[in-house]
């Protein structure tokens, strides 16, 4: 297995556009990105998570120089059927040319109902063939949970899925699909980690929507306090515990933050948390429920 820095991914939605409900600093700067990136590549991180959707991350991205890096990009199912291949095609080209690479590590369909529904399967053969082209080495879906690999992960040949996996919320594995996606050969990429910050908050700064788990997050934070240990660490040491698991997406908002997850990769603790403490409750695990942040 390697080093867990170098299963770490970097996520750069914060390059183009304020991003998570912990964020209190905003869109980051140029400058702040460049060394973010630099200081990456040196603790042995060597995978982006992109999209055209993040504001100008991609083109931030360019500008700043990213051709060493294994890239991931995401793709809408765009116009009617008949305009879908044409469609996809100007769509991964326009992100190859703003971040200056020459083809991509992955392309993955941003909704699964794009790859479900009618136009999927026409959809699916576009980005085969700009694989075949050499533009795009993977062709992947992202999902929201099991129910949406239920869909489409044996109806269509993937080559990486990324899924969200965290110690609330452990559904790719419960649901089978962690193993059975592994076995098929499948690159798996999580994200979510830390649920897009409110793992790692105080409880005086948790926004009030989440006080309905009251008990779940008492029962958390009683166990990280009785193990001694950061939740950071607990948070990464738990996804990081799963083998199958290729790369896991972190978002920062600075170069300090991205430090600090580093530190906590590698003190994560031995011992993982309780199955009691994950939830199948949408509304607190999959962030598209909770509304405008």
């Amino acid at each position: 297995m390697m080093m867990p820095a170098s299963r770490l991914a970097l996520g750069t939605a914060q390059f183009g556009m304020s991003y998570g409900i912990a964020n209190r600093s905003g869109q980051i700067g140029r400058a702040e990105a460049a060394r973010i990136l630099a200081h990456a590549r040196e603790y042995g991180m060597d995978t982006l998570d992109t999209a055209a959707v993040y504001g100008d991350s991609e083109q931030i991205l360019g500008e700043i120089g990213v051709t060493s890096w294994r890239i991931v990009s995401k793709v809408s199912a765009l116009g009617a059927a008949a305009e879908i291949e044409r469609g996809v095609e100007k769509c991964v080209r326009a992100s190859l040319a703003r971040l200056g690479v020459s083809s991509l590590h992955g392309m993955l369909v941003h909704r699964c109902g794009d790859l479900a529904g009618p136009r999927g399967t026409a959809l699916f053969e576009a980005l085969q063939r700009l694989k075949a082209l050499g533009l795009i080495e993977r062709v992947g879906v992202s999902v929201y949970g099991p129910e949406d690999l239920d869909r489409v992960a044996r109806r269509f040949p993937l080559d990486l899925v990324q899924a969200p996996f965290n110690v609330f919320d452990r559904r790719l594995q419960s649901s089978g699909w962690l193993r059975e996606l592994k076995s098929a050969g499948v690159e798996i990429h999580t994200r979510s980690a830390f649920l897009q910050g409110l793992l790692l908050l105080a409880s005086e700064r948790r926004p009030a929507r989440f006080a309905a788990w009251g008990e779940l997050w008492n029962a958390w934070e009683q166990w990280v306090r009785s193990h001694g240990d950061d939740p950071a660490s607990v948070c990464l040491g738990f996804v990081l515990g799963h083998p199958e698991i290729d790369r896991v997406v972190v978002g920062v908002d600075d170069d300090a933050q991205l430090a600090a997850i580093v530190r906590a990769a590698k003190s994560a603790p031995g011992e993982p948390p309780p199955l009691a403490l994950s939830c199948s409750d949408v509304q607190l695990i999959d962030p598209s429920c909770w509304g405008s942040h």
